[in-house]
Parts: C-alpha cells; sequence; structure tokens
C-alpha cells in the first residue's frame, strides 16, 4: 500500500508530488490523473482551468461513511460552463442512515440502482486531471475521495485545492476587523456556504443537492476573487 501525504510545509510542492505519484502509480487510470498535473503555483487564478466539486455522503468522518453523490462543475473567472457539468448518484458500501436521508434527500431506491465509485473512476479522474478544484470546506471533499479510493484501489487521491471556505474565514474570522468584532462581543461571522454567497448579492439556492452546490461554490469563488483579489493572484497563494 503506497501513502503519500504534504504536511504544511509542503503546500507548495503540489506539482512535485503529482509527479512523484505519477511515477509510482499501479492503476493507470490514477496515472493518468498524476501525470496530467496541475497549473504552476504562479499561474494567475485568471488563467487557471478550475473545477467545482461537491459531493454529499451518509456522514462526516471518511472513515466511518460513504459518499453518495458528486457534483463536478468546469468553470474559468469568466465563465461557467454547467453543460459540462457532471453528476453522480453513488451507492456507498455502508447503509444509508434516516438522519442522512433527510439531509440530502437520496433515498435507499436510488442508491439500490446507483453504481460504486470504482465504476465511474475513470470518468471522474478524466473530468478533474490537470485542473484546480475548488470546494467549500476542503477537508471533507479531499478525505472522502482519499479514503474511497484507498479503500477501492490501495492507492490514495490527493491533489490541490482552492477551498471557497477558507478564503472566507481568512477575511471573515481571521482578519483584524473579525478579532476586533468579537473582543466586542459580536458572534463571528458565518461562512457557511450560502451565508458566504448571500454576502456577495448572490442568489439562494436549494443546498445539499452536489451539483447545485458545486455550482454555487464557482459562483462564489468568482465574488470572492473580484472583490478581494485578482485575476492576476498567483493560485499557489490560495490553493491548500
Amino acid at each position: 500500500m503506497l501513502s503519500f501525504r504534504l504536511d504544511n510545509s509542503q503546500q507548495r510542492s503540489w506539482p512535485d508530488y503529482l509527479a512523484e505519484r505519477a511515477a509510482v502509480a499501479h492503476d493507470p487510470r490514477l496515472q493518468r490523473f498524476f501525470s496530467a498535473g496541475c497549473p504552476a503555483p504562479d499561474t494567475p487564478i485568471g488563467e487557471a482551468p478550475l473545477l467545482a466539486l461537491d459531493m454529499e455522503t451518509t456522514g462526516l468522518d471518511a472513515n466511518r461513511h460513504a459518499i453518495v453523490s458528486i457534483g463536478l462543475v468546469p468553470f474559468t473567472l469568466q465563465r461557467i460552463t454547467p453543460g459540462a457539468s457532471r453528476y453522480w448518484v453513488l451507492k456507498p458500501p455502508r447503509p444509508l442512515t434516516e438522519s442522512s436521508i433527510a439531509y440530502h434527500h437520496i433515498t435507499h431506491s436510488e442508491i439500490d440502482r446507483a453504481p460504486d465509485l470504482s465504476d465511474i473512476a475513470e470518468e471522474l479522474l478524466e473530468a478533474m486531471a490537470g485542473r484546480l478544484i475548488v470546494a467549500h470546506y476542503y477537508r471533507l471533499e479531499r478525505s472522502f475521495l482519499d479514503s474511497a479510493f484507498e479503500a477501492r484501489l490501495r492507492e490514495g487521491l490527493r491533489f490541490p485545492m482552492l477551498d471557497t471556505m477558507v478564503l472566507e474565514a481568512k477575511r471573515y474570522r481571521h482578519s483584524w476587523r473579525a478579532r476586533l468584532a468579537s473582543w466586542v462581543g459580536k458572534p463571528p461571522a458565518s461562512i457557511r456556504l450560502q451565508d458566504s454567497r448571500d454576502r456577495y448579492g448572490l442568489p439562494a439556492y436549494t443546498s445539499h443537492h452536489a451539483l447545485t452546490d458545486a455550482l454555487a461554490t464557482a459562483e462564489l469563488l468568482q465574488a470572492q476573487i473580484a472583490y478581494h483579489h485578482s485575476p492576476q493572484t498567483p493560485i499557489g497563494s490560495l490553493w491548500v
């Protein structure tokens, strides 16, 4: 079993990490994915090929819960291409619980006829290859995909990501203005997806659907860059 990890001091080494994984990966699908690499750290965010990713799961622990749907939306800072979006409902190896059904509204009858993640792995990896993946709370998406591929292929799946929640937290939770607000007793700003969108005047969408939330994340990043950054901002200063 292969094990690769990046710690915080190595965040800027993603291209090297992907090249190392491409050289040792056993599964040809993973070989092709890692060989595609990622944009260089000095690539301006306005020139980077982006892919919003969202998923619904049976819980929040990647070691105990499973993925039930994945949504992908390709985009750039200038344009979102919903016609190229992808969406899958997946059959998890663990049973659905009533609480998870209430959360994401995917039912037993839907997953009974759904494919396993291994059945759509090639399509998923092809859609992700070479793009900078964008999510709202990257730890969930990256940990669940890593765990799922490790369980099926005995090889994990890790890659650079840009997290709209992290960007929002830096400005509204960790900035000096946010600290000043906490000192005078104001509650911290919410950095949930729709609450974050509200700050930029973006419309409310039905939440907890992987494709809709991926679209919402793509729009949020466009707004965040327009308001607080620049199309020339290098992706290496943003990714995690």
